[in-house]
């Protein structure tokens, strides 16, 4: 692992040079919330046509991963006692790769299946060029 680096958006927390994805510190209060009622968590980045930049949280486990999925971070957040998987499809992988995620929460509503929904916030992932 690296030296923390910045990102153009946010405050990562979780982020060292080569690291793929980060958290802005919006996003790890919220990560810590939901650990707080849901237990383990996971994030799925969504490959849809209209979700492409929202990233799915779940509890640790209850997305089925496989062989096309692939791992590109656990992330470790302060408060959260166990790294939290940060997944893509590798096919989408394949076309985000020259970049870096941070994981950020904006005002809105998310999927129904993301465990946020009822927040009133939704999380999306920045893209910058590495």
């Amino acid at each position: 692992m690296g030296d923390p680096v910045s990102a153009a958006e946010g405050d990562p927390v979780s982020m060292t040079r080569g690291d793929p994805v980060s958290v802005t510190s919006a996003a790890a209060e919220l990560i810590r919330s939901l650990r707080g009622q849901h237990g383990p968590l996971m994030f799925h980045q969504s490959g849809g046509c209209c979700d492409g930049s929202a990233p799915m949280c779940f509890p640790a486990g209850e997305f089925r991963t496989g062989g096309s999925d692939v791992l590109l971070a656990s992330l470790v957040v302060a408060g959260v006692p166990e790294p939290v998987e940060f997944w893509m499809s590798a096919s989408q992988w394949e076309l985000w790769k020259h970049t870096r995620l941070t994981v950020d929460v904006v005002p809105g509503r998310g999927s129904g299946f993301s465990l946020e929904a009822p927040e009133g916030v939704r999380f999306l992932t920045r893209s910058h060029l590495r």
